[in-house]
């Protein structure tokens, strides 16, 4: 996968922020970095959600660590720019790949990602084993419960122009949680969402359903990496035992459980990072 990139950089608070934009054959992926000279981060979004997820993994950790953001295709400024809109798991382990040469991630990074961008950083622990130094999952299981079952179905029963109902009916099912400003952004997210990306989301929702095994997907005993899968005790669509079961078939491996926190952990709670206190310490001044 080639790939060319251009970049501005600018100050924020005294720290350099660089952003930028990596063409990669079919792909257009927008990124950003907080520079520092501590360790490196990158972190991976769920589905249709964007750099703007991790807000407050930025007030935490910019300037103690180095972190990279960016969009898949199809989630924020992402595009895909040529074929088909569905953006294969294989692809996605490619394009990751590409962002870490390109923004000069280093081999001891931290992988931090939400709920399928952990599928992502699964399969690329095991295919890159020497590259990924921990793995921080948020929100993650390997297979789709009743209620993720039931909740896609009934969204692909709305009506493409229905978007307030779509939205709705995703904050019901697992986003009960959240802040009314988030649920007013999910709202204006599906509103203002192209008929490829709603697409792409609906086709992802099929792709989730229709995989029985994570571990057909992926060689979960090739992953070396320290991992720590972090649950919410309240996540709707993520069932407790399918967590632990996926952490019995990846090698030093650790649950952490939030308590109180729904599916979107992060964007839930405010001491939701008191939980990495010992994952990602922030070094004393």
């Amino acid at each position: 996968m080639s790939n060319k990139s251009n970049f501005t950089k600018y100050m924020r608070h005294g720290s350099a922020i660089v952003k930028g934009t990596i063409g990669l054959g079919r792909f257009l992926i927008p990124y950003r970095i907080y520079e520092s000279d501590g360790p490196h981060i990158i972190c991976l979004n769920g589905v249709q959600q964007s750099m703007a997820m991790w807000h407050t993994v930025i007030l935490r950790y910019a300037p103690h660590y180095r972190i990279v953001l960016f969009d898949f295709p199809n989630e924020g400024r992402g595009k895909v720019v040529s074929g088909p809109v569905f953006v294969t798991l294989d692809e996605q382990v490619d394009i990751l790949r590409e962002v870490i040469k390109a923004t000069g991630t280093n081999k001891a990074v931290t992988i931090c990602s939400a709920s399928w961008g952990g599928i992502v950083a699964l399969a690329f622990a095991s295919r890159y084993r020497n590259e990924v130094k921990q793995l921080c999952l948020a929100s993650l299981g390997t297979k789709a419960n009743e209620r993720m079952v039931e909740t896609i179905k009934r969204g692909s029963q709305i009506d493409s122009g229905d978007r307030q109902k779509m939205a709705d009916t995703l904050i019901e099912s697992f986003g009960q949680n959240l802040p009314e400003s988030i649920k007013n952004k999910i709202i204006r997210q599906f509103q203002a969402m192209s008929e490829e990306n709603l697409r792409a989301f609906y086709e992802h929702g099929l792709f989730v359903v229709s995989t029985k095994k994570l571990g057909d997907l992926i060689k979960l005993s090739q992953i070396t990496a320290k991992t720590y899968l972090i649950h919410g005790e309240n996540d709707t669509i993520i069932d407790p035992e399918d967590v632990e079961f996926l952490a019995s078939q990846i090698n030093q491996c650790e649950v952490r459980t939030i308590k109180g926190a729904g599916h979107f952990l992060h964007l839930e709670k405010d001491g939701a990072f008191d939980i990495y206190k010992d994952i990602l310490p922030i070094p004393a001044k």
